[in-house]
Formats: structure tokens, C-alpha cells, sequence
């Protein structure tokens, strides 16, 4: 018997983001609110960081917002001088909320 595979945040949320000059806004909203206390204690800005090590190299805000079932972060200096700027491909916010979805959820 194969082992189920391990959930990742895309399976129970979906993903907004926003950029301005060189900050990215992500929301993560839970598709289900009985699925929002898992996402808001496995959002947590250490993880966020952890997973764009590389990328932001500023302060990480994080809101949490119960009413809408969501958590949103503010990435500081993450879109290397902006989408104007940047000689990067799509590093912008919609890129980034993309790969936040792909974090694996704990067992």
C-alpha cells in the first residue's frame, strides 16, 4: 500500500498578491474557514522567510486576518528594486504567492 500523499497549502487555500516598487503583498485565504487555525499557525514569518531565503531580504510584516479566514504578509526589499527595476523574469508578486502555496502542511 502507497503512502497518501503529503498536502500542501494549495490544497486548502488559494493565494492573492500585490507589488509596489520593491515590496510584495501575499494573502493566503483558507478555501474552507474550519481549515484557517491550521494555515494560521503554519504561516508563520520564520517559515516565510525560510522559504524565500534568497529572495526577501527584508523585514516580513504578517497580518492575520479571522474575519476573512486569511493571513497576509508584506515582503520588504523582495522584488530585487522592483518589477520596473529587476532584470529578473516574473519575480514579482504573483510568481512568489504561486510558490508560497507549494509549502508542504504538517502530518
Amino acid at each position: 500500500m502507497s503512502a497518501a500523499p503529503r498536502r500542501i497549502l494549495r490544497d486548502i487555500a488559494l493565494a492573492r498578491s500585490g507589488d509596489k516598487g520593491n515590496r510584495a503583498t501575499l494573502s493566503v485565504v483558507a478555501l474552507d474557514a474550519a481549515d484557517f487555525p491550521l494555515i494560521d499557525r503554519c504561516l508563520t514569518v520564520d517559515r516565510v522567510r525560510t522559504h524565500f531565503e534568497g529572495v526577501v531580504h527584508g523585514a516580513i510584516d504578517r497580518y492575520t486576518l479571522p474575519q476573512l479566514s486569511a493571513v497576509h504578509f508584506v515582503l520588504h526589499d523582495a522584488l530585487a528594486g522592483g518589477v520596473t527595476r529587476s532584470l529578473a523574469l516574473d519575480a514579482h508578486g504573483k510568481t512568489l504567492s504561486a510558490a508560497l502555496l507549494d509549502l508542504p502542511l504538517p502530518d
